[in-house]
């Protein structure tokens, strides 16, 4: 919804924007507003556009939407460009996510063009498809979130958010009859907190995540969530607490359920990106703790009747320990090669996803933990994605993919070792001529960084090819070998990408992670640095031919690149991400969620830091700054969308350069989880375009 704005203030903008919006970013006004940072002044200028409801807000973003959009369209491969990335979109059908239950594979299904996967199921291995949950028949802008099949795969329980929103609602379908039930279940997580879902042993109820309802005419207080026990027929208002009231005001929650839902497993966090407390409950009593914060625990599964954690306390790759449901604890695997990703059961044993750096892999063991193999899967240039799998069953499906390999779903047969391709995705092109190359960069402590390049056969380093530099750095989130795709169409006219591991993400285990965290964030920006630094060493590009590319905290690690490194980059696209960390923490709503990973402003040394390599508080006036593309949603429940809006106009103000600084604000749209087909690519093109322009893409 719009605000109303007083008439003359709205036609003196409406004059002021139009009379700039052919060659210059609409004006914004400054309204000083100051306060102190790690011990020094933060003067704020335009805090007063963080309220969307504020005067002249609405007017602003219109006009920035207009000057990004007739700046876009100069751009001379927009056309072209665009066409060949919807091409390279349309795949043939893709399937992600896949859980057995009962004898039953759930999975989405998707075929471009359709604007959301479908939610479908087939009796495992060879049974036929049936759809059970369409949601293409609106506008698109409703997605499916997750969903939690019951224990035989009888009741299959999902939940629905609109509009980029993420704010969830739970439907329960009856997968035999394909009937919904009545039962819905509304402010189950979703942005801030996680959807979790635990069914009971009989199937007449479940446990779920959720938030109290907001009071009539108030707005939903994402805080305090806790966990709610709802029997299937009644309604919600007769839902029981059953944990969390008091836990956490940013708690998050992961329920997983034990073998046929007698017993479940609580992961409970504080926030994200810290470790979760372990808690264990036998049918429907009461959950009982097990492990505590200091076990640094990031990961369970449960393998038969034991509960398998990842712990990484003493062991920074990871360590597996066992509880089983009355609590008793084991010891399971030792920490080895590579950081442990996930534990998966498999027959009598369970398999072990592991990484270093760009690099996964897979090993399965026996009951006793020994070692049985490594599976047969490509040894580089893929990721490991979910692995379905049930008690006593020897097979399992296996899902990866890589750089230039598009979804693979596989059957791992335990007992011999082999493994049957089942399903791949079929591709919009060849990606057989796609070269991938590995370097390294040296960060400013010496610790090495790689980087991994791309190109098309025959691309050699000029020292001027226009290269696109991607990362994220944060939240234990690795940087994975995922399909280039529409990517495709960047290589095609001789560009470059490259993708660094750098710190922050869990690549190498959790102390990879814990080093780009709180007071060390810095080694984050450092790490991508050395990494730009390296393509240019190595000759692949130049300064004037560099860009990179990083959404959520991937933005804020796009907005400290650029402000501390002005002169490395020409062109910035920075996607929903965060620039006045500060303010992030205490004037919006998923900020104290992320105190786990930056700190919080009320400690003097994090505070510090935030001051040392905020993007916003190290904008200087009359710096030559890089192009810059930001994108944001009105929607988005993890990162304000006036964070863009702030930094944008700063350095609207700022840069001496020429070079264009645009916003594109989305209204329709959130953090980008649960976008439809046209969104998706409709981004992909923007920011190919824009680099395309600033890079000199085919020149």
């Amino acid at each position: 919804m719009r605000p109303i704005v007083p008439r003359l203030l709205a036609l003196s903008l409406a004059a002021a924007f139009s009379a700039h919006a052919a060659t210059n970013p609409p004006p914004t006004p400054k309204h000083e507003v100051s306060d102190t940072l790690g011990g020094q002044p933060r003067p704020d200028a335009y805090r007063w556009l963080e309220n969307p409801d504020g005067e002249g807000v609405a007017q602003w973003i219109e006009a920035q939407n207009a000057y990004t959009e007739a700046t876009i369209g100069k751009a001379p491969l927009g056309k072209e460009l665009s066409a060949r990335i919807r091409e390279l979109a349309i795949t043939s059908t893709t399937r992600s996510s896949p859980e057995l239950a009962g004898g039953t594979l759930f999975y989405f299904e998707n075929t471009p063009p359709q604007p959301q996967p479908v939610l479908v199921a087939k009796a495992w291995p060879d049974g036929p498809v049936r759809t059970l949950v369409d949601l293409n028949k609106g506008d698109g802008n409703t997605a499916i979130t997750e969903y939690w099949p019951s224990p035989s795969g009888r009741y299959l329980a999902y939940g629905t958010a609109e509009g980029g929103s993420e704010l969830t609602t739970i439907h329960i379908l009856d997968t035999q009859t394909g009937k919904a039930l009545p039962d819905s279940l509304a402010w189950a997580g979703g942005g801030t907190t996680p959807q979790a879902l635990a069914w009971d042993a009989d199937e007449k109820g479940m446990t779920y995540a959720r938030f109290d309802a907001p009071a009539k005419g108030k707005e939903l207080r994402e805080f305090d969530a806790y966990l709610a026990h709802h029997v299937i027929g009644n309604g919600q208002d007769k839902d029981t607490v059953v944990f969390g009231k008091g836990y956490s005001p940013i708690a998050e929650y992961i329920l997983l359920e034990g073998e046929g839902g007698k017993a479940t497993a609580l992961l409970a966090n504080e926030g994200d990106g810290g470790p979760a407390e372990v808690f264990l409950r036998q049918g429907n009593g009461a959950f009982k703790k097990v492990l505590g914060h200091e076990a640094d625990v990031r990961s369970a599964h449960w393998v038969g009747d034991r509960l398998y954690v990842v712990t990484f306390a003493g062991a920074p790759r990871g360590k597996v320990i066992a509880f089983d449901a009355s609590g008793k604890q084991s010891d399971v695997l030792a920490q080895g090669d590579g950081a442990i990703q996930r534990v998966t059961p498999i027959g009598n044993g369970f398999i072990v996803v592991r990484s270093a750096g760009p690099d996964w892999w897979a090993d399965q063991y026996d009951s006793k933990a020994g070692f049985v193999r490594r599976l047969p899967l490509p040894a580089t240039g893929i990721t490991i994605g979910g692995i379905a799998a049930e008690k006593g069953q020897d097979k399992a499906l296996i899902t990866y993919g890589g750089w230039t390999t598009p979804t693979h779903w596989a059957e791992y047969d335990g007992t011999s070792g082999s493994l049957k391709t089942v399903f791949e995705v079929k591709p919009a092109a060849d990606y057989s001529k796609v070269h991938v190359t590995r370097i390294d960069g040296t960060s400013k402590d010496g610790t090495k960084i790689p980087v991994t390049v791309i190109s098309m056969d025959g691309i050699t380093p000029n020292g001027k090819r226009p290269t696109i530099l991607y990362s994220y750095g944060g939240f234990d989130i690795p940087v994975t070998p995922s399909f280039i795709g529409p990517n495709l169409a960047w290589l095609e006219r001789g560009g470059v990408l490259a993708y660094a591991n750098i710190r922050g993400g869990n690549e190498y285990g959790e102390q990879w992670h814990e080093q780009g965290q709180g007071t060390r964030k810095q080694n984050v920006f450092d790490d991508f640095y050395a990494a730009s630094q390296a393509l240019v060493d190595t000759k692949w590009t130049d300064t004037k031919h560099l860009g990179i590319l990083g959404g959520s905290n991937g933005g804020l690690l796009m907005g400290a690149s650029l402000t501390q490194h002005p002169e490395q980059f020409r062109a910035v696209v920075a996607m929903v991400g965060i620039y006045d960390i500060a303010r992030h923490e205490t004037a919006f709503a998923n900020g104290p969620y992320n105190r786990s990973e930056y700190g919080s402003v009320k400690d003097p040394e994090i505070a510090k830091a935030m001051r040392a390599y905020g993007p916003l508080y190290n904008v200087k006036k009359g710096t030559a700054y890089p192009s810059v593309l930001f994108t944001t949603g009105a929607n988005d429940p993890r990162v304000a969308p006036w964070q863009s809006r702030k930094f944008a106009a700063a350095l609207q103000d700022a840069s001496s350069s020429g070079n264009p600084i645009l916003l594109l604000t989305r209204m329709n749209a959130g953090h980008g989880i649960g976008a439809p087909f046209s969104q998706r690519v409709g981004n992909a093109a923007l920011s190919m375009t824009f680099f395309a322009n600033e890079l000199g893409l085919g020149e």
